[in-house]
């Protein structure tokens, strides 16, 4: 059913990259990619971003931005954004998206998930944590 799914922030250097990197291990049979509301195109993930990934064993070394476009909304039958502020950007520009679009807190009273850009070491691995039971929530609704 959800084939393509793709993860939504803003700058698609923090958390989107290890939300995708997360989904794509639990569920190697999916396509899963990540972009970002502003993101700035080719810019690989944030170091602390890529620290906290490898400490757990996930490698985003080869993650490159990308910025969220129609095409990409087309392509994908599931969009999980980090917060309600994508989902509602994401409503304003692509109405037609609106049934697909799903906060990744969903299953948990759709919770945000805070950006730790500009944070330290901890912000991220919090970050990672919670990115990583949200995902967990999501995988019975995805096999």
């Amino acid at each position: 059913m959800f084939d393509t799914i793709a993860v939504v922030c803003t700058g698609n250097i923090c958390r989107s990259p290890i939300a995708e990197a997360l989904l794509k291990a639990a569920l190697p049979n999916k396509t899963v990619l990540s972009a970002g509301t502003m993101a700035m195109v080719g810019d690989g993930a944030w170091p602390l971003s890529q620290q906290v990934s490898l400490d757990h064993g996930l490698d985003l070394s080869a993650h490159r931005t990308q910025q969220l476009t129609a095409t990409l909304l087309r392509q994908a039958d599931l969009v999980l954004t980090l917060d309600a502020s994508h989902s509602a950007w994401i409503h304003r520009r692509h109405p037609e998206s609106r049934g697909k679009v799903h906060l990744l807190g969903r299953w948990r009273g759709d919770e945000d998930v805070p950006d730790p850009y500009g944070l330290t070491k901890p912000a991220f691995e919090a970050g990672y944590q919670q990115m990583a039971a949200l995902v967990q929530d999501w995988l019975p609704h995805l096999k």
